[in-house]
């Protein structure tokens, strides 16, 4: 198989199989050659590994992940491109290729199917409209993932791995702190792709922490107040949640000096374990949240 970063050999296999793209689905495909083989190695994959990926397009990525990894396992949504990638994969035995959407494939039994006795990596260069939910839904599954090594937009990456404290910082920055450490590996620039997107990307990594980062009690509810603390970022802490869970200012304001917080605080400067501490704090306050 001449190499699948050539747009010409992409064209040519594509257009034989009656793909065409959709933009629906967010599909731009890699064509720059050393990215893959940077992303594979930085997953961590190795012969213990098993590697989950989530839309494998032409199968650039799922050919350097077979090349280290024991086993991969590749989440694709588009029909289409399943001969495609039976064509691109051939020569491995050790891919999978699953149809279906990551947002509603059952993951505990695609693990305990295919990643018996396996440390588990989750590496994919994400569709953009999926990135926050996918992310997420990985990280809130309580599945033993090691990391989770992915290719996101560049603005959103920042926001991931935003400090507390930084103007890109926000709510999906907190959510993934308390169950990861994040970190950005490298940049991507729109040419790397084909056909090229309107934006930049970057590959990030997210180390999954043995415990999250904060105790919150309920977990549903810490992220509740999270996304309220930064539904209105202009505005301090006290006047975005008082607003966004409708409970008097004055409750939220002796919250956050009880936290030893100033009332006049905005939600970027919290982190992750302050916000689990103001939970507590509301709480007891009998601030519904």
């Amino acid at each position: 198989m001449a190499t699948l970063t050539d747009p010409a050999v992409i064209r040519e296999v594509l257009t034989r199989h009656g793909f065409s793209f959709s933009k629906a689905l967010g599909q731009n495909f890699l064509i720059n050659p050393a990215v893959c083989p940077r992303m594979a190695a930085l997953c961590g994959a190795d012969e213990t590994t098993g590697v989950l990926e989530i839309g494998p397009g032409v199968g650039v990525l799922t050919k350097e992940l077979a090349q280290r990894a024991k086993k991969v396992v590749s989440v694709e949504l588009d029909a289409r491109l399943l001969p495609v990638l039976e064509e691109t994969l051939q020569a491995f035995d050790n891919v999978t290729v699953v149809h279906g959407d990551i947002l509603k494939v059952d993951l505990a039994a695609l693990f305990a199917e295919h990643f018996p006795g396996l440390r588990v990596a989750v590496c994919a260069n994400l569709p953009y409209y999926i990135t926050s939910p996918v992310i997420l839904r990985l990280l809130e599954s309580g599945l033993p993932i090691d990391a989770v090594t992915v290719m996101v937009q560049k603005e959103v990456a920042a926001r991931l791995c935003a400090k507390p404290g930084a103007k890109a910082a926000g709510a999906l920055t907190v959510m993934a702190d308390y169950y990861a450490e994040a970190e950005t590996l490298f940049d991507v620039s729109r040419g790397s792709f084909y056909p090229a997107p309107q934006v930049d990307s970057a590959v990030i990594r997210l180390t999954v922490r043995p415990a999250p980062a904060g105790a919150a009690e309920d977990t549903a509810a810490f992220f509740r107040l999270v996304k309220a603390a930064f539904s209105q970022k202009r505005k301090t802490l006290v006047n975005a949640v008082s607003s966004a869970l409708h409970c008097p200012k004055e409750a939220v304001a002796d919250a956050l000096l009880s936290c030893g917080l100033s009332p006049s605080v905005r939600a970027e400067a919290l982190t992750t374990a302050q916000f689990c501490a103001l939970l507590s704090a509301l709480r007891e306050r009998g601030v519904a949240v």
